[in-house]
């Protein structure tokens, strides 16, 4: 058995281990600083780039969403990055492509160029979105796993901010100069996350799939709690794969034919089975849900949302908008201590029916001042600002953290490179048409419908996520199956593989791909 494995110096650790999860899950996660800044610098730097390059509202919109559209091919090609060179290595490469999407923004001379920066960085983004909250719940022991993956995004508010407060100190700088201080700017966090993250250790979840059993043992016994939960956690994986307990050798033979592997994954994910078929709708509905409710809308537009509750001079639209950042960032902190507390879903249910009310005081105080544009109406600005703020407040302590750590635990291993690809698509489309449509729709429905509009949809949400989903909080990622009705991992592997040294895996994880 693994537990016999263990050499004899190994022993209880538990607060070392603890600090080395902790070191662990914030390094992959600093990848979501770029990703939160490119978020939060667009909105400001959208005014000037109009200005600059003479473009139109849907120019602007499309330069502004489209990169959610561009990060499909990153999200993708994570998967199939990450199980090939690992999930360490993906994070480098992620912060290369970044490195590569923020030059050429910065030194873009048009509006081809931008866009062309914009694809460069789409791809960036959908690599970090999908491989640091994956990582990060590999890594963790169960009981702090909710904490630990929490911290994707808490640093992507914090990019925000910085974002927010890149705008306020560049917007003095001459017009043709300021927008691309701001988006250049990002590349030097690219670099410092590249160099960071070269001393981080494996997945040994990925180690596992490798066959590398010995490197595996070696990280968990670093992470986890006790010696005892390291070896519990290595046979878990190892029956998730498909390799019977009574296999303990430190190198399995793995086989090499990946396209029926992928073929494989993809029919699993697929199929028809009643508790695949509810984890897959459930990943969909959670990622739907919290780009659907209009979170972009706020984060992208916010200078123009408050713009159109009165505030028109720039020093006090940036102001108001780092404002929406630091709050963002002070309830995402008080997030990440309420998630393994709590639970995910009493926090997703408050998150989303604070959202909703907020949502309509927003959209019935841009109402009233869109009605009456010549006068001055202070309680209708105040209550457009305190909703923004409690909008933002509400989605960052439960839809904002709990969405990528729900989906990143909830599927099985087999196929959890793939299933999280498919929700974070999901999302990346779903942030796009919010994000491409907002300015066009606020034409056409005024902007406070299309905050009412998003209000009806949250609605729908509370419902779904009150019917629908069950509470993983304290459970191993090897557990989860057992909450949706799939059978246990380990009895299916005993029976599907046979027991000899070279062992075959059919039921092994492979990569999200685009065949």
């Amino acid at each position: 058995m693994a537990l016999a494995a263990l050499p004899d110096a190994v022993a209880p650790k538990k607060t070392g281990n603890v600090k080395y999860a902790f070191t662990c899950a914030i390094l992959p996660s600093m990848a979501s600083v770029i990703l939160g800044y490119d978020f939060g610098v667009m909105s400001g730097a959208a005014l000037y780039i109009k200005k600059d390059l003479e473009i139109t509202d849907v120019q602007l919109e499309i330069l502004i969403g489209v990169l959610n559209l561009y990060s499909l091919v990153g999200s993708f090609a994570a998967g199939r990055t990450s199980d090939w060179i690992g999930r360490r290595y993906t994070v480098i490469f992620a912060a290369a492509i970044f490195f590569a999407g923020a030059l050429i923004m910065g030194f873009a001379v048009d509006y081809g160029m931008l866009m062309a920066g914009r694809f460069v960085a789409g791809v960036g983004m959908g690599y970090a979105i999908m491989i640091a909250p994956v990582y990060t719940a590999e890594i963790s022991p169960a009981s702090a796993r909710g904490l630990l993956t929490s911290f994707t995004d808490l640093f992507i508010n914090f990019g925000i901010l910085l974002g927010y407060v890149s705008n306020y100190a560049f917007s003095r700088l001459p017009l043709h100069l300021g927008w691309r201080v701001m988006l250049g700017v990002g590349a030097a966090p690219s670099a410092l996350l590249g160099l960071m993250v070269v001393g981080m250790p494996e997945s040994p979840r990925w180690l596992v799939m490798k066959g590398r059993h010995a490197d595996a043992r070696v990280v968990l016994e670093k992470t986890s709690d006790t010696p005892e939960e390291a070896a519990e956690r290595l046979v878990d994986i190892k029956a998730a794969a498909g390799i019977p307990k009574d296999l303990d050798g430190d190198e399995v033979t793995v086989p090499k034919d990946q396209s029926s592997h992928e073929m494989r994954v993809w029919k699993e994910l697929l199929s028809r089975t009643p508790a695949m078929r509810r984890i897959l709708l459930t990943a969909l509905g959670v990622q739907f849900f919290q780009q659907a409710s209009g979170i972009d809308s706020v984060v992208l537009y916010s200078p123009q949302v408050f713009k159109s509750a009165g505030i028109t001079d720039d020093d006090r639209l940036l102001g108001t908008t780092c404002a929406v950042g630091g709050t963002k960032t002070l309830f995402i902190l008080a997030a990440t201590f309420l998630v393994d507390r709590v639970g995910r879903r009493p926090l997703l249910l408050c998150s989303n029916g604070g959202m909703l009310v907020s949502l309509i005081g927003l959209g019935t105080g841009l109402t009233i001042v869109g009605r009456r544009p010549d006068a001055n109406i202070p309680w209708a600005v105040a209550l457009c600002i305190v909703s923004i703020l409690a909008y933002v407040s509400f989605f960052s302590i439960g839809l904002g953290p709990v969405t990528g750590m729900y989906t990143s635990e909830i599927f099985p291993l087999r196929v959890r490179a793939l299933g999280f690809a498919v929700g974070v698509a999901c999302n990346r489309v779903t942030s796009g048409v919010i994000s491409m449509t907002f300015l066009s729709l606020s034409k056409a429905i005024t902007i406070g419908g299309c905050f009412f509009l998003y209000a009806g949809i949250a609605v729908v949400a509370w419902v779904f996520y009150y019917t629908y989903l069950p509470e993983t909080r304290g459970r191993t990622l090897e557990e989860m199956g057992k909450l949706f009705g799939m059978a246990d991992t380990s009895t299916e592997a005993e029976d599907a593989v046979p027991k000899e040294k070279g062992v075959e895996m059919p039921n092994r994880e492979t990569a999200a791909t685009l065949s």
